[in-house]
């Protein structure tokens, strides 16, 4: 790697870092109403709370002299604060868990019919539609897992836990669409 590059990077990672610690957590805010033919305005200035007033943040003043304080009392000035670093732990968070739910997703769409084919091969999963009548869809696939259990790893204990719960799923469809039944 180039000098360049490392001076680059290092470069970047210290403008990343002083963003992330210079970010302001208090300000100023002072609303200001329209005032013989000055428009209203919002004045924001980064300010201690004692100089939180229309004469600290208001830059430039927008009236002369003698009309200063009269314009400074129809001015509502509010200090602000809050917590950058709450704030970016929490979109990081939200960031990460977006971020494994799609890699989750991927896995379902990509990764597992791959392995499924694999592990039970591709004739056992089909089924034709005149064996489908009563029998559980995934029978043929839970026989085949059932004999793997030779090697227990997690990927079996996941697909048996699975094959578990479409069984019961299966099973509910059952009651409620055929029998008009539903479970408790």
């Amino acid at each position: 790697m180039p000098p360049t590059s490392i001076r680059t990077i290092i470069l970047e990672t210290f403008l990343l870092l002083l963003w992330w610690y210079n970010s302001e957590d208090v300000r100023c805010k002072c609303i200001c109403p329209p005032y013989r033919g000055y428009e209203g305005h919002i004045y924001k200035q980064n300010v201690s709370l004692k100089d939180c007033n229309c004469l600290h943040v208001v830059e430039p003043m927008p009236v002369d002299g003698k009309d200063v304080e009269a314009y400074c009392l129809r001015c509502e000035c509010k200090y602000e604060e809050r917590s950058s670093g709450t704030i970016k732990f929490t979109i990081i968070m939200y960031l990460s868990i977006l971020g494994l739910l799609l890699l989750y997703m991927v896995y379902l769409t990509l990764l597992e019919p791959m392995l499924k084919r694999r592990l039970f091969g591709h004739s056992q999963l089909i089924q034709s539609d005149d064996d489908a009548g009563d029998q559980q869809p995934f029978a043929n696939a839970h026989n085949v897992l059932n004999r793997s259990h030779s090697r227990p790893n997690m990927l079996n204990k996941v697909e048996h836990a699975q094959q578990r719960w479409r069984r019961q799923v299966q099973e509910q469809r059952k009651s409620v669409f055929d029998r008009h039944v539903v479970l408790s």
